[in-house]
């Protein structure tokens, strides 16, 4: 197996079981639809079922978001076997984006819908409810913003 891919899976392995557990943990502690206070008006827990994608899009399409996230998976792990040069900041643009995926992937296959529970408000705007697996795929989406806008500002 390429060294990229292995290292990147091994740390993609380490999100996926940090998302599965802190999400058996809250189903086995909260009813979906209970709401969690944890800082008023800001932050709370939702135990909730998304059975779509972000912003709940494509909802009542299972099988296609599974379709459409192995496929991702598939070109995402072929596009680091190719790579020369794999420095520190690629293992963890995409060992975040892996592990994200993967943990959303294994609640649509294992429970038919995503398990989602970070509710936050600012002000009196409602953010989606969204989970620790969004959260790295998000944060693998802004480094790869960042950098990229950095590199073209700075170069």
């Amino acid at each position: 197996m390429n060294k990229n891919l292995k290292n990147v899976l091994v740390i993609s392995t380490i999100i996926l079981m940090i998302d599965q557990v802190i999400k058996i943990i809250l189903t086995n502690k909260m009813l979906f639809n209970q709401e969690f206070p944890l800082i008023e008006n800001l932050l709370s827990l939702n135990l909730v079922k998304n059975e779509g994608a972000a912003f709940s899009i494509l909802t009542g399409n299972r099988l296609l978001l599974i379709l459409i996230s192995v496929i991702a998976l598939i070109l995402i792990c072929y596009y680091i076997t190719k790579q020369e040069y794999f420095d520190d900041l690629n293992l963890t643009i995409f060992s975040l984006l892996i592990g994200g995926l993967l943990g959303n992937l294994v609640d649509r296959i294992v429970h038919g819908y995503v398990i989602d529970y970070i509710s936050l408000k600012i002000g009196s705007y409602l953010f989606p409810i969204f989970n620790f697996a969004d959260i790295c795929i998000v944060l693998s989406a802004l480094i790869i913003i960042v950098t990229t806008i950095k590199g073209e500002v700075w170069n």
